[in-house]
């Protein structure tokens, strides 16, 4: 049954002939169509890794609710309480259910509803996201050899959904409030909206000024801490209206951003890309084709850039070499040493929701 189990190293989703993403990882639940969530995907290894995340019962704790009261799967069923233990306060630690479960499977002590996709493929594949847990199985596995590979890989299953659920949580306190002074992360640093009914700037719907920059004085002349963005809109403008000023000039702004990180990156790794588009895919950060063409997610704008240039140079690496295989990392490291680090960050770090 181990031999079932599709073993991958990366989240993305492949599409043909886009490659996977370094994103194959990354942002939550759905924000407005005009400011999607960004990516977070992941797929279980072929040996148990390093627990980078919390441990599941130190997550579980805070998620412990009362069994509710409906039937379960056969073999489902929790154990029998303690008869010293009144029925009303029976327990399961932690449930995690994907919107669209059509089964659900006791792992270790938790309650996991799980999707299931039947497709032409070989082996099984597991995807753990912002939703919870995906499988995807050829035709001719039972549901019973389903669920023994999802118990054979329940340590790490278990992990990946406990760190999703953090993940959100992160992604939740840094919910941007869209209003006058409101704040969001650029290029790793707070940036603050100030709206500017005057339009008292050049350039087209908002224009960006550094610390103690002399567009950037309010009120009795002191200047702003940190960036600013200013917004040519009334004060009284709606939330969706500033949202919606932001996001354009985040996407002016990153398909500069990119082009020109692109422009560096491609005469290092010996390539050439073709064209550039914006992204706002929710399950991804980038993909790469063969005929040169990159896709890029404006949200990447939030992280740092060296984060930035990680996403850059992976999929510029794809351009060489189109999967993850030992050799792909060793090009990306040939002009990023420490992109393992980079990537960390990109999983660990959720983009704030928009909505």
């Amino acid at each position: 049954m181990q031999r079932l189990v599709q073993l991958a190293l990366d989240l993305w989703g492949g599409g043909t002939p886009a490659s996977p993403g370094p994103g194959d990882e990354p942002p939550a639940s759905a924000p407005p169509a005009s400011a999607p969530r960004a990516p977070a995907a992941d797929t279980p290894p072929a040996t148990s890794e390093p627990n980078r995340a919390p441990a599941l019962d130190a997550v579980g704790s805070d998620a412990i609710k009362k069994i509710e009261n409906r039937h379960l799967p056969a073999g489902t069923r929790p154990a029998v309480a303690p008869a010293a233990e009144p029925l009303g306060t029976l327990l399961t630690p932690a449930i995690f259910r994907h919107p669209r479960a059509q089964r659900e499977v006791l792992l270790g002590d938790a309650l996991v509803g799980y999707a299931l996709q039947r497709a032409r493929r070989r082996s099984i594949g597991f995807t753990v996201g912002p939703d919870g847990l995906a499988v995807r199985a050829p035709g001719w596995v039972t549901i019973a050899g389903i669920e023994q590979a999802l118990h054979d890989k329940s340590d790490w299953i278990l992990r990946k959904l406990a760190e999703a659920q953090v993940r959100q949580d992160k992604q939740a306190s840094g919910r941007i409030v869209w209003r006058d002074g409101a704040v969001l992360p650029y290029l790793g640093a707070p940036l603050t909206v100030v709206l500017d009914p005057t339009h008292g700037f050049t350039g087209q719907g908002a224009a960006l000024f550094e610390p103690g920059s002399e567009g950037q004085r309010e009120g009795e002349g002191s200047p702003l801490p940190g960036r600013t963005l200013r917004v040519g809109l009334s004060r009284s403008a709606s939330a969706e209206q500033v949202r919606d000023a932001v996001q354009a000039w985040l996407m002016r702004d990153a398909r500069s951003h990119f082009t020109r990180r692109l422009d560096h990156f491609a005469p290092l790794l010996g390539v050439r890309w073709t064209r550039l588009r914006l992204s706002s895919a929710e399950t991804r950060w980038g993909s790469a084709k063969t005929d040169g063409s990159i896709r890029l997610n404006w949200r990447l704008l939030h992280y740092a850039p060296a984060v930035i240039d990680y996403v850059v140079a992976h999929e510029l690496a794809h351009l060489r070499v189109m999967d993850h295989s030992p050799r792909f990392w060793d090009t990306v490291a040939s002009v990023m040493p420490d992109y393992a680090g980079l990537r960390n960050q990109l999983r660990d770090q959720p983009a704030p929701l928009w909505d």
